[in-house]
Parts: C-alpha cells; structure tokens; sequence
C-alpha cells in the first residue's frame, strides 16, 4: 500500500473529508486531494502532523506495503 493510499483510507476511517483534513493542517483542500492522488508529497512538518493526527507513527505511513 503506498502513501497515497493509506492517507485516504486513515482520513475515510477518521470521518474526514479532503476539506476537513485540509483545514486541521490548515493546508489547502487541492494539497490534500494532490497528497492523495500521488501528484506530491507532504512537507516533513505536514506529514508529521498527519502522523499526530491519525495516531501513527511517520514511518508507518511512509512505508510500503505489499
């Protein structure tokens, strides 16, 4: 599973739409949806925050899995 993919099945099990993520990481709905899509990836400060958020560690999202 790649980061993309694990990003929106943590914020669909959190309840979360793009534009709730988004405003939580007081980012942009286009930077979640871009996250998501595989287009870019988060800053390391973004990307600890959805860490924090979600209850996982970083490495945990950024690892794949097959």
């Amino acid at each position: 599973m790649t980061f993309s993919e694990k990003l929106v099945e943590l914020r669909r099990k959190a309840g979360l739409s793009q534009e709730e993520l988004a405003s939580r990481l007081e980012v942009s709905r286009q930077a979640v949806s871009k996250w998501e899509s595989g287009a870019s990836d988060p800053s390391t400060m973004n990307l600890m925050a959805l860490a924090k958020l979600f209850g996982v560690s970083a490495e945990e999202l950024l690892k794949e899995a097959s």
